[in-house]
């Protein structure tokens, strides 16, 4: 909730701040001013009463002169010290008996988290009010600065600044300056209050207020936030105003009017909340008679989840669009604007004693389709309800676990059906020891199945019990040994697991949530090699692999790994699916290199060859080049064989941000697809970052269905400790550059002496 303006939400003044106290110089006297108790710590120790004393006033100076007993003056580098307060100057008059201090000429007031500098000033070190023409003020802690033609000091926790401005720049630059014809801060209440407040950027005021107030620590305030500017060739140019409503300390709310030139007002509102026990947010967005679709348009969403107490939680997640062109015509993000598949779903859960829970949920989902015909989205089925029961136990050393499911599964056209699976197992691990382990495994898989509507097949229920054993062994082996006088480790660690699983006949079952499970490290050492209940592959097969990694003897750090492994079986596969082909007794080979080349470089990289038909199924490699923050280069290239060529993944991905001169960053990614030969995504940008801001301005291009492509302008001023105004561009660079800097977050940001402008 940070960067407000108008009631903003800005965090630059630190209440509860310790006093930044300046380092003591060794002058040639120190005087104790007449009447007020020297703090000897032998007298202090001979004191027998328990009452407080008052803080004793300590002027130190190059010469100190009393007058009329009651006028104390000080002449040379004067300094004088009250409680937390701490006044420096080349001349000070301090008056006794009203306890007032009167300094001239290079004066400087130090109290808890505000330093205040000025040619002069006056204050009551009892009461703490004064006042200062000239000031220049640091609140130490927020590293912001800032001028006024007076200040009046209220007390210790009160200033009102006369005509004044403030930036987080470096003394010596103003590139952004808040200017203000007067600034309140109350540090009691914590909010300050400002008036006639404009931001000016390299001195041309971006945007104005008569009236604004924030606070002074972390707590969130009603306002608005920083407007947002783009353009797309959906919605041409666009502005959003949002506007944060800070209802409740658990409670607040985003009105965010949304004005697209080519489809009129959207307006989207966000509603947060939070409890002991639950939160959540609610989304709803609407544009009246949207001018280029010729109708009301609208979008909501709601995300909650709840502890019930006693072990019981439950969540929601609901998402409606009222319309399959909603999400590409006004999202800008591709995550959102290319997800086919609206998610509704409630679920329950119940945990107890720690071994066992059951849950339950009912899940559907809103499919968005394609514009193209020939491209329709499959609806997935409806899950109304899903009951799963699940527990595990350790006794007398064997893992037993017991799994269940109750589902009945609803699609419009497809075939509907209730499934009831039933999944005992124990496992021993007769051999449990860091370097070596062996564990036996035996699972029960039953499952029951009753018929419902558009069932082509006459019989109405079906039973399939499977068996299924399993043996997973391994060990882990390591040598030391040194190179260049750097010591290292490698490891050799082989991994034998063996399945069997009985041939069943299931080719009148149906299938409602099974497909054949993408080969990988994980997925070979899994009895199954379907997802899914409805498939149960018959198995009678052991997987071999070998893995070695080198590690860095001092602290452990992974250097390289290479890993190989492949599966044989002495049955050919019996159990398919329409879309497998598996009729082979010797799986693919899966051979993985990753590593760290050197302390910028890093490698990774996966091949899946077919020793049956002498190809690669899947090759996929990824380089990155970090040298330091704010340079990185990520290279990678995605092989995927499909017997359909047009199936065929040939795809580059390539991102970067790079320093090419100065301060100036480039930002770019894309996704190539070799084989159509075009473009799946591109952004492409660059950033000018500075101490106290960072400008960034680029394009977005990204295909959101099969004869669309959206594109999209953006461009973001982020003034540091203020706000951002532009578009959000940092959450996607972030996710599409992997090893992303936000610099603009660092303390400071140092190019090279060179590169300076």
């Amino acid at each position: 909730m940070r960067f407000r303006f108008f009631l903003f939400y800005l965090s630059i003044f630190v209440a509860n701040a310790t006093c930044s106290q300046a380092q003591e110089d060794v002058l040639p006297s120190k005087t104790i001013v007449p009447g007020i108790k020297s703090p000897d710590p032998v007298t202090q120790n001979k004191k027998s009463s328990s009452k407080k004393k008052e803080a004793p006033t300590v002027i130190t100076a190059e010469g100190v002169e009393a007058k009329d007993g009651q006028v104390m003056e000080a002449t040379g580098n004067a300094e004088i010290r009250k409680d937390n307060q701490f006044i420096r100057a080349d001349h000070l008059l301090f008056l006794q008996e009203t306890n007032e201090v009167f300094a001239d000429g290079s004066v400087r007031l130090e109290q808890p988290g505000v330093t205040l500098s000025g040619p002069g000033f006056k204050l009551n070190l009892d009461s703490s009010t004064g006042e200062m023409t000239q000031p220049s003020f640091v609140f130490t802690e927020a590293q912001v600065r800032g001028d006024a033609e007076i200040v009046r000091i209220e007390s210790k926790q009160k200033y009102t600044f006369e005509k004044s401005s403030y930036t987080s720049c470096p003394v010596g630059n103003d590139d952004w300056l808040l200017r203000m014809s007067e600034l309140e801060l109350d540090r009691n209440s914590q909010i300050g209050t400002a008036y006639n407040a404009r931001i000016e950027f390299m001195g041309v005021p971006v945007l104005y207020t008569p009236w604004m107030n924030f606070p002074l620590t972390d707590r969130r305030r009603s306002g608005l936030l920083g407007p947002v500017y783009s353009n797309s060739n959906r919605g041409g140019s666009e502005f959003t105003q949002p506007i944060y409503l800070n209802i409740a300390s658990n409670f607040d709310a985003t009105v965010s009017p949304h004005f697209i030139e080519k489809r009129g007002a959207l307006y989207d509102n966000e509603f947060r909340y939070l409890g002991n026990s639950f939160t959540g947010k609610f989304e709803y967005g609407e544009i009246v008679n949207d001018k280029l679709a010729l109708r009301d348009r609208s979008h909501a969403s709601l995300v909650h989840s709840q502890d019930f107490g006693a072990g019981i939680t439950g969540s929601l997640n609901l998402n409606s669009a009222s319309d399959d062109a909603y999400s590409r015509d006004f999202y800008s993000d591709p995550a959102i604007a290319t997800n086919k598949n609206l998610l509704r779903e409630g679920a329950l859960s119940y945990t107890g004693g720690g071994w066992w829970s059951v849950s339950a949920r009912a899940q559907s989902y809103q499919t968005l389709q394609d514009p193209d015909p020939t491209a329709v989205v499959d609806i997935p089925y409806r899950r109304l309800p899903q009951v799963n029961l699940g527990a595990q136990r350790v006794i007398a050393g064997a893992i037993t676990t017991f799994n269940s499911e109750y589902v009945e599964f609803d699609h419009p056209t497809k075939v509907n059906g209730t499934r009831v699976v039933l999944n005992p197992g124990v496992a021993v691990p007769l051999v449990n020891d860091p370097a070596y382990y062996l564990t036996p495994k035996m699972t029960v898989h039953y499952t029951q199945y009753a018929m419902g509507a558009n069932n082509a097949d006459t019989i109405l229920k079906f039973e399939r019990t499977v068996p299924i054993y399993s043996l997973d062994s391994g060990m882990t082996m390591e040598r030391d040994f040194a190179v260049n006088g750097n010591g290292y480790v490698q490891t050799l660690e082989p991994r034998i697991f063996y399945v069997n699983i009985p041939y069943v006949d299931q080719s009148r079952l149906p299938n409602f949530d099974s497909a054949k499970a993408v080969f990988s490290f994980v997925q070979m050492f899994t009895e199954n090699r379907f997802l899914g209940s409805d498939r149960i592959g018959d198995a009678d097969q052991v997987t071999t692999a070998l893995t070695s990694r080198i590690l860095d003897a001092d602290n452990g750090r992974e250097l390289l790994r290479v890993a190989i492994g492949e599966r044989f079986s002495r049955v050919t596969p019996r159990v398919l699916l329409d879309a497998d082909t598996t009729t082979t007794n010797q799986s693919d080979v899966l051979l993985s290199v990753a590593g760290k080349v050197s302390n910028s470089l890093s490698l990774d990289s996966l091949v899946q060859y077919n020793p049956n038909n002498s190809r690669t199924e899947m090759f996929a490699a990824t380089a990155q080049y970090r040298p330091e923050a704010g340079k990185v280069f990520n290279l990678g290239y995605r092989y995927t064989f499909d017997s359909n060529p047009k199936n065929t993944v040939k795809q580059l991905d390539l991102s970067t941000q790079w320093l090419v001169g100065g301060r100036w960053h480039i930002v770019a990614q894309t996704q190539y697809s070799l084989q159509a030969e075009r473009s799946v995504l591109a952004l492409a940008g660059v950033e000018y970052i500075k101490d106290c801001w960072a400008f960034r301005f680029g394009a977005n291009q990204f295909v959101t269905a099969s004869q669309e492509t959206q594109t999209g302008y953006f461009w973001q001023l982020e003034l540091r400790e203020l706000l951002p105004i532009g578009t959000d561009t940092l959450t996607q660079l972030k996710r599409s550059i992997p090893g992303y800097t936000v610099l603009s977050e660092r303390q400071r940001y140092n190019p090279p002496v060179q590169s300076q402008p």
